[in-house]
């Protein structure tokens, strides 16, 4: 679609994280035949561990075979030849003149390929003796390995508050297993300083877990090496929801931006297997952004309803911003940030690594990503982030057959985030991509014309 090609087709940095996260397969099985690295599948941000035992965190769903853009693969060919900045140039310069009239599907096409991908995962979840009545990310997510699997060394994952992924993963053990948990204690009825001992203890068992699978020894310069670059990944996604969405200006239509936003909220996941390259990539696209703002490349944005939507990482459908869009709004998609992932981990000379991190996760726990007795932590996150970052209303995004208290808690959310900020929210429910969208524009449409009359 041509509103998101335009755009997209100068933002070099957004190319190549499109083109990483879809050319993964060859790249990961590179990395295995060749330099006998360990593929470790991560989910839900949490790759650091994985990089410091100088192995590769894959979000599974990376490798599979995907359509690449023909655009993407000439970009490819020509960079080798150029280098991506001219390559780029000769490309736009080629756009206006209709020479290459492909570019005008660039994103929209890559996105398409990665949600058809994602349907297909569920659609091989949900074939096996079990639940039917499972939620779309936990049956997604057990299709990515089991259909990679063989690739796969080793599984890393934490306990979140979805109590029947933790339960229903226990299968996957017949099919990888190297299943290495790190288990969040639950804070509600131990004090802080028990459950950060405990929460140390469980992350020490991991890596002792992981130096056995990669024969890889972990160190506190390797965690530390991997931290900082976490960090720095996670300021500049904050300057991109934060500076960047928060602002009046935008480097590019609001359906563009939320298409880059949805792509980093994949993507982050496993920083695109390189830890290096994605930081310097997100370093790169926040220049871009910077540059188009400053030259007034853009779009005018002042009077545009700016609207959070969320959870997404577990599904959602990607229509949404585009509706929205024609409606004369703005998308963010933040549940990194809401959720607690995107704090940074501190680093000094004397600091002990394991015990950050160890605080890193609980707070992450506090902020809603364990598996909560109540909604309270939950809804206080996103009221206050709500709040904080003054979004003109809240588009809840509700798993169909999510059995958590996340999707128990809608209500409350909902009741609050009116009653108590006087903003606007809607519930939209999810089952896979693509169903009921005209359903989807009918739960939207008198929520926008509160926003816009």
């Amino acid at each position: 679609m041509s509103i998101y090609a335009d755009d997209v087709v100068s933002f070099t940095s957004v190319l190549k994280i499109a083109y990483n996260f879809l050319t993964g397969r060859d790249y990961l099985l590179k990395k295995k035949s060749n330099e006998k690295k360990k593929l470790i599948s991560v989910a839900l941000g949490f790759p650091d561990l994985v990089y410091a035992a100088d192995s590769i965190p894959v979000f599974p769903i990376r490798m599979e075979k995907f359509k690449i853009n023909l655009y993407l693969l000439a970009l490819n060919t020509a960079k080798s030849l150029f280098g991506w900045n001219i390559t780029t140039n000769l490309l736009g310069i080629a756009r206006q003149l209709d020479f290459l009239k492909i570019v005008d599907t660039i994103i929209n096409d890559v996105l398409s390929t990665i949600n058809q991908k994602y349907n297909d995962m569920y659609e091989l979840g949900i074939v096996d003796e079990k639940p039917s009545n499972l939620c779309y990310g936990v049956n997604a997510i057990y299709g990515m390995h089991k259909s990679q699997y063989e690739n796969i060394d080793a599984n890393l994952k934490f306990t979140i508050r979805c109590s029947e992924w933790n339960k229903y993963s226990e299968s996957l053990k017949t099919i990888i297993p190297n299943q290495i948990w790190v288990d969040i204690p639950s804070i509600e009825n131990e004090n802080q300083e028990k459950s950060l001992d405990i929460m140390r203890d469980n992350v020490d068992k991991a890596i002792i877990e992981l130096e056995k699978v990669t024969g890889n020894i972990v160190t506190d310069n390797s965690l530390k090496k991997q931290f900082r670059i976490g960090n720095q990944v996670k300021r500049y996604y904050k300057t991109i929801l934060h500076e960047i969405g928060s602002s009046d200006f935008y480097p590019c239509n609001p359906a563009t931006f939320a298409e880059i936003l949805g792509l980093l909220t994949i993507s982050f996941q496993d920083y695109n297997s390189n830890a290096q390259r994605y930081l310097e990539n997100m370093s790169h696209l926040i220049k871009e952004m910077r540059e188009r703002v400053k030259k007034g490349i853009g779009m005018d944005v002042s009077n545009t309803p700016r609207l959070l939507v969320s959870p997404i990482f577990n599904g959602w459908e990607p229509e949404t911003h585009e509706i929205i869009y024609k409606f004369g709004g703005r998308v963010i998609y933040a549940d990194w940030d809401i959720l607690g992932l995107l704090e940074e981990i501190p680093v000094s000379k004397d600091s002990d690594p394991i015990m950050d991190y160890a605080h890193f996760l609980l707070n992450a726990s506090n902020k809603g990503i364990h598996c909560l007795k109540n909604c309270d932590t939950l809804v206080n996150s996103y009221l206050e982030y709500t709040k904080k970052w003054g979004f003109n209303g809240v588009i809840f995004n509700q798993l169909v057959d999510c059995h958590t208290n996340y999707s128990n808690c809608y209500e409350l959310l909902k009741n609050k985030i009116r009653n108590e900020l006087r903003k606007p929210t809607v519930i939209v429910r999810f089952k896979k991509i693509g169903e009921n969208i005209e359903d989807l524009k009918m739960k939207l449409t008198p929520f926008m014309d509160l926003l816009t009359q």
